[in-house]
């Protein structure tokens, strides 16, 4: 699943462990769902969308590859 995370943060000025403690979980987390390596929670996944203000399609995105 691709993302625009680093990018919605960067947009508000805040770091991964700002980030991070907004919606409780560790620094480590945000960086693995910025590299792709960890797909969020449905709720995790909204609560970051409503941090940046934003539609949900706008931070994640699937790709074709997601689907098979």
């Amino acid at each position: 699943m691709k993302n625009t995370l680093k990018v919605e943060r960067a947009k508000l000025n805040i770091t991964q462990a700002e980030l991070a403690d907004k919606v409780n979980v560790s620094r480590q987390t945000i960086n693995s769902i910025e590299i792709g390596k960890f797909v969020p929670s449905t709720t995790l996944a909204l609560k970051l969308a409503s941090i940046f203000n934003v539609a949900l399609e706008t931070i994640f995105v699937l790709e074709e590859k997601d689907w098979a």
